[in-house]
């Protein structure tokens, strides 16, 4: 690999405030009555043009939805991403399978013996390896790893829409393990902001509106509660989420990585430090799979992409290491909590079944 590590993507002129705007929503917005008119002064806009401007990049699919972020472990879900050999003429098939699980958010093919890459979360009553192990066994896998977090170094998908960052740029992590509240007791409160805030926000005046009244709070009622689940953990924040593709960001590299186990929580805060990885975390080995850290960095190409794992090889990890790229789609969705569909799935598929939904 010969990428130059320090290189930024092609030059451009001064960010507009519609690329700052871009940049700024994907960063929490705030629980308050007219919280674009917030945005859109902090950028140089009117609010009326940065309505327009969201109208316009939610139109081109550019982003996918407006909505809160919430963390499954501190709401007591557990989830794990889970790694799946397939015969290749079988994998279609299998993955179509895979993604009818309504705890699948994501499910990728990637250019490895494991081709079949999917994240699965599933409620504090419900037994995850079950899931799995069915999974595996409806979907003809001939192998299937579970690789859940043993620790989080960062979460946070931000595009850099000005185009002006380097490859090896550093930010504070938004997220980590530091943030979760395991064994957080969540109340009936809770699961109802959980309900209306996973909800696709609309581009209006007052996008929190329809929330406020199906919560029964005022809009500064339900900031404090958002406040409340931040300082929990439960909530991560609200902002906008991005589809990779039509914002420009057409390729994902996901670098694993073989660092020594005594040295994965300093590498592991080093990786994450880096603005382009969005994700970074620690994950078991198994004996076909020696890689101890994951992260994910996405471009605008695949030289960018490979480029910005470069650059972390070269200034903080000299270490074995694959890259690992989607070469299918199967799905990509927002995990919805508290959803009916899943229990029914549970009920339809395991024998097992004994929680207090059936």
């Amino acid at each position: 690999m010969t990428a130059t590590t320090s290189s930024p993507a092609p030059e451009v002129s001064v960010p507009t405030p519609r690329d700052l705007l871009l940049n700024r929503i994907q960063k929490d917005i705030l629980i308050v009555r007219r919280p674009y008119a917030v945005l859109a002064q902090e950028v140089g806009l009117s609010e009326a043009e940065a309505l327009d401007i969201l109208r316009e990049v939610k139109a081109e699919g550019i982003v996918r939805q407006v909505s809160a972020i919430f963390d499954t472990r501190t709401l007591g879900y557990q989830s794990s991403l889970v790694a799946a050999v397939h015969d290749p003429e079988q994998l279609d098939e299998g993955a179509g399978i895979v993604s009818q699980h309504p705890g699948v958010s994501h499910n990728y093919r990637r250019n490895h013996d494991f081709n079949l890459w999917y994240t699965i979360a599933v409620p504090p009553e419900s037994d995850l390896e079950a899931h799995v192990q069915r999974l595996h066994e409806l979907s003809g896998a001939k192998l299937t790893r579970l690789m859940p977090t043993l620790h989080l170094y960062k979460i946070g998908v931000e595009f850099d829409m000005t185009g002006k960052d380097a490859w090896n740029a550093k930010s504070q992590p938004q997220y980590t393990s530091a943030q979760r509240n395991i064994g957080y007791a969540v109340s009936d409160t809770d699961k109802r902001f959980v309900v209306e805030f996973q909800k696709d926000l609309p581009i209006t005046e007052e996008p929190y509106a329809a929330a406020c009244e199906a919560l029964g709070m005022s809009i500064d009622e339900v900031a404090a509660h958002a406040e409340k689940m931040k300082a929990a953990g439960a909530l991560r924040r609200v902002s906008a989420v991005f589809k990779h593709q039509s914002a420009g960001f057409t390729f994902n590299a996901m670098g694993v990585w073989a660092v020594p186990q005594e040295q994965v929580a300093e590498v592991g805060q080093q990786m994450a430090s880096f603005k382009a990885v969005s994700h970074c975390y620690l994950r078991p080995t198994y004996p076909e799979w020696p890689y101890t850290i994951f992260t994910m960095v996405h471009g605008r190409s695949k030289e960018e992409a490979f480029g910005k794992i470069q650059a972390i090889h070269d200034e903080v990890a000299p270490f074995e290491h694959a890259i690992l790229y989607s070469t299918k789609e199967y799905k990509k969705v927002r995990l919805e909590f508290y959803k009916p569909e899943f229990y029914e799935w549970e009920k339809a598929n395991l024998s097992s079944f004994s929680t207090g939904n059936s």
